[in-house]
Order: C-alpha cells, then sequence, then structure tokens
C-alpha cells in the first residue's frame, strides 16, 4: 500500500500542468498513467493530425514553445515529443502502465485500486481530460455488421479502410480533416453534416485564434458566460492546422469531392436515414462566423490596429445543395464504411463517488466537486473557454493547486 498527499490521475497535458503545480506548492503527489506519456497522442490519433493552435500556443505553466516556427502547428509526434520532454523538465513523479479501478472514499482520503496495487491520497484530481471516449450514437447499433464502423481514436490513415466508399458522420474538426484526408486518397467521400462553428484560419493577416487570444475570448470565464451549459455545448471549431494555412469548411470539401448531405438520424440495416436540415446547419454557421468575425472587426478599430488587412477580407459563403439525400443505401452505393466524428464523452466506471449527473457527466464547479479533496482538470470550458486546450489547462490546474495548498497547511513553497 502507498501513500502521497495528492494522486494524479492521467499522464497527458492536464496530469502534467497539476503535476508542475503541485510541485511548486511542496506537494508530494504521483501520477497515475493506464499508458505513458502522451499515450493519446501516441496511440488514438491519426497519422496526420496536427493542433488547430498554432506553436506559440502551447503554453504550459514553466513551459513553452521556443522553436524556430511559432506560427505552424504542431504535429501528432511534435506533440508526443514537446509533453514527453516537458514531464522531464521536473523530473514529473509518473507511473507508467497503471490503469485505476476504482476510486472510494477512505476514511482521511481517498483509496484508489490499480493493477499495481492500492494508494491512499489526501487528494485526487482526475486529470482524464475532455476526450476521453468517442460518443457513438446508439443508432450505430442499427448499422448492419457488414458494414465497418471506425472511430477516430482507431482511425490511422485511408489506407486500414477498404476501397470503397466513406460515409462520415460529423463536422467539426474532426469530421472536416478525415473527410477532406480520405477524399484525396481517392475513395468516394459523403459527409453527414449536424450542428458546426464554421471560422477562417486567418482573418485580416493573422490566425484567428491569435485575434481570440489578444482580445481575451480564450480566457473568458465561466463567469463572464452568458449560459455555460450552452458554451459548453457548442461543437468544436471547424479549423485545420497545416502548413499552407488553408481553411477548411463544406465549400472546400465539396471542390474535393465530397458529397455534402445533412444530419444522420436513423439507420436500419445498410440504410441510413438523414435529416432534411442542411442549409439550417449552414445558415447558423454563417450567422455564428459572422458575429465573431465582427467582434475581431470592432476590436481592431478600437485598438487602432493599423497594420490589419481590410474588413472585406472574408469568407465566401456557403451555398448550400440543391438537393441532399434524405436515405442512403449504403449497400447500393456501396459504401462500406461508416466514421465517427461525433464528438467524446467521459467514463468514470472506476468512480464510486457519487459526483455524477444522470447522464453519466461529471458534476463540478471549476473542477471542485462536491466531494472534499476530489478535483477534476482537463474538461471542456471548466474554468475558461480554453480549459481543454493545451494552451488553456496550466492557468485552471495552477488555481486548482492553490486550492489544494489551502487545505494542506505547512507546506514548503519551492520556486516556480
Amino acid at each position: 500500500m502507498k501513500r502521497t498527499d495528492t494522486i494524479i490521475i492521467g499522464g497527458g497535458q492536464a496530469g502534467l500542468a497539476m503535476s508542475r503545480c503541485l510541485a511548486a506548492h511542496g506537494i508530494d503527489h504521483a501520477i497515475l498513467e493506464r499508458g505513458e506519456v502522451a499515450e493519446r497522442w501516441k496511440h488514438e490519433r491519426w497519422d496526420s493530425l496536427h493542433m488547430l493552435t498554432p506553436r506559440w500556443q502551447s503554453r504550459l505553466p514553466g513551459w513553452s514553445y521556443t522553436g524556430p516556427d511559432p506560427d505552424g502547428y504542431m504535429t501528432r509526434i511534435e506533440v508526443i515529443d514537446y509533453l514527453e520532454r516537458y514531464a522531464r523538465s521536473f523530473a514529473a513523479p509518473i507511473h507508467n502502465g497503471v490503469s485505476v479501478h476504482a476510486l472510494e472514499r477512505d476514511g482521511w482520503g481517498f483509496r484508489v485500486r490499480t493493477g499495481e496495487g492500492v494508494w491512499h491520497a489526501r487528494t485526487v484530481v482526475m486529470a482524464t481530460g475532455q476526450c476521453d471516449r468517442p460518443n457513438v450514437p446508439s443508432m450505430a447499433a442499427a448499422l448492419s455488421p457488414y458494414v465497418t464502423q471506425v472511430t477516430p481514436d482507431r482511425y490511422r490513415n485511408p489506407s486500414q479502410l477498404k476501397d470503397d466508399g466513406v460515409l462520415i458522420v460529423g463536422a467539426s474538426a474532426t469530421g472536416i480533416q478525415l473527410a477532406s484526408e480520405i477524399a484525396r486518397s481517392g475513395r468516394p467521400v459523403t459527409l453527414a453534416v449536424g450542428r458546426h462553428t464554421r471560422l477562417p484560419r486567418d482573418y485580416r493577416g493573422r490566425d484567428i485564434l491569435a485575434w481570440f487570444d489578444a482580445m481575451g475570448i480564450l480566457t473568458e470565464t465561466t463567469a463572464q458566460a452568458w449560459d455555460v451549459a450552452a458554451s459548453r455545448r457548442q461543437p468544436s471549431l471547424q479549423l485545420v492546422g497545416s502548413d499552407d494555412r488553408r481553411s477548411l469548411d463544406l465549400d472546400v470539401l465539396r471542390n474535393q469531392g465530397v458529397r455534402i448531405a445533412g444530419r444522420m438520424i436513423g439507420a436500419h440495416g445498410r440504410r441510413v436515414y438523414l435529416a432534411d436540415d442542411i442549409g439550417a446547419s449552414i445558415d447558423r454557421a454563417e450567422v455564428k462566423m459572422h458575429e465573431q468575425l465582427d467582434r475581431v472587426d470592432r476590436f481592431i478599430a478600437q485598438m487602432g490596429i493599423g497594420d490589419a488587412h481590410p474588413a472585406e477580407d472574408r469568407p465566401r459563403r456557403v451555398i448550400a445543395p440543391l438537393a441532399a439525400p434524405g436515405t442512403i443505401d449504403l449497400e447500393h452505393e456501396n459504401i462500406r464504411t461508416v466514421l465517427w466524428a461525433t464528438g467524446y464523452r467521459r467514463n468514470y466506471h472506476w468512480l464510486r463517488l457519487p459526483v455524477l449527473d444522470a447522464r453519466g457527466e461529471l458534476i463540478h464547479d471549476g473542477g471542485i466537486t462536491a466531494e472534499p479533496g476530489l478535483y477534476a482538470l482537463g474538461l471542456n470550458f471548466m474554468r475558461r473557454r480554453n480549459s481543454s486546450f493545451l494552451d488553456g489547462v496550466g492557468a485552471d490546474a495552477c488555481e486548482l493547486a492553490d486550492h489544494i495548498a489551502a487545505h494542506m497547511p505547512h507546506r514548503r513553497m519551492v520556486a516556480a
């Protein structure tokens, strides 16, 4: 049996950021990681994946990008190296290959049962993040077993797919990137489009996220949000990180040969059913995009930024297809694969404490649960809009570390 002050579950960006902040407080702790540092980046992401944020937007406590191309986008391999070097930079106390089987209350603190034995700690930080498990809708079970179903955590590159058509469900960041990549491999692609948030990669001479950073949009807190729950339900930004800094939207995909269709609403055998709502989805995304670009324009005018490109530098309107299918016969159209780009969910099957809602999501206030000493980190808009970003998790981690330290008196402070 092992004891420590704080156990961190998860050795990704959130767990490492928390470890760095706890170390600054002199709090004894251990990171329990089911695989190894950057496990999901190593084994659950596709080969060509790039970060959606520029390299300079990769700031962690005591760590930042110092390479020659700050405005480019990290590849999957770069992110792995970045996080591994970060862990080494402060000798993070990480225990690799330790799967958590149960977390339960134990008198003075918590008992964490793992495949490698039992740990006891006063406090626990669940740093398993936002993208835990693919969120595959229940209608997937109604598809024929002859249809191959793939989730983004299992997809690596087009070569693993059959040489037939592919239906991709979901048009946020993951869906549009995979639709583009698979279409370029020569396979016919149909994209079922639901709610999405369209934005240009560059606007008025700068990366759109550089404007959002300068404006403080990404660090807006939950207290500043009009409706936090609605903000947390917003789909991920329809962006792609690439060397040519291209924007990727439905028009670009259509020019690549991708067939654009409405939201998938059902399935039976080898037949899928689509809503007649593609026009409405596109219209909502257009309105939202122009609202955001209007905010950038006002910021530029207020700050007197003279080197910004003209305000007319806006992407052209996406036109809804004249005829989108309501039903697709997968067998007739030779579509053998359905790829679910429908987001992620959290999986707390090991959590033996009453802190989950009816949907199985964690109940918390800025990462602080109602169970004294139990915290979470890396969730979507947990404290700020960028709480789940590589660039945003650090601020949340330091604030939660301060909260933990306040409940652990007589801890020595060490240099940050």
